[in-house]
């Protein structure tokens, strides 16, 4: 079966293609969702008019999510999850569990459907994408460490910010129970 796409749908084109698709999927889920109509003679010639229409759209969607996108992009996620000697988790780290943390630390609800990977099942650090839009497709990293170990990358930063942060407070600190200490 051959349609002309209304709007963009992922993995499949743009709004203003024309496509050939099975026909359960056309008559099921694209004409029905409006996402396609039949490519027939009469719809053909409107076919410029609905790629202008869908390129304005994708501009303004664009154009509203790119700051969503930076903010995405910086993203580091971190997973401690239970994995036996070799590496392999006892379960996996699945889409959902993805946009729950991100939607935790953006304060924008991220579907499961967005977060384009495969559930991991293995320690390390790994890289899903977030479709906002077909164009804006920001990179989230994934860090999965074993439960109950620190990240050495937490353990080697830490001590280099706290002191910085902690070193007036402590001198601070420190310098009335030297004077207290010396009066008892």
């Amino acid at each position: 079966m051959k349609v002309m796409l209304v709007k963009d749908v992922y993995k499949l084109g743009r709004a203003g293609d024309i496509k050939k698709v099975a026909d359960g999927y056309g008559r099921n889920f694209l004409i029905p969702q409006g996402l396609a109509v039949l490519a027939t003679a009469g719809a053909l010639k409107q076919i410029e008019k609905i790629r202008s229409q869908a390129e304005i759209r994708r501009t303004e969607q664009n154009s509203e999510l790119q700051g969503l996108a930076d903010q995405i992009k910086g993203i580091v996620v971190t997973f401690s999850a239970k994995a036996g000697d070799t590496g392999k988790l006892y379960g996996s780290i699945t889409t959902q569990d993805v946009a729950t943390a991100i939607s935790e630390q953006t304060r924008f609800e991220v579907k499961k459907q967005q977060v384009d990977m495969q559930p991991i099942r293995n320690l390390g650090e790994f890289v899903a994408h977030v479709r906002l839009t077909m164009d804006l497709m920001p990179e989230v990293k994934i860090i999965v460490h074993r439960e109950g170990e620190a990240l050495e990358e937490e353990v080697a930063q830490e001590p280099v910010a706290k002191p910085k942060a902690e070193a007036p407070t402590e001198a601070e600190e420190s310098a009335p129970e030297t004077a207290e200490s010396t009066e008892a």
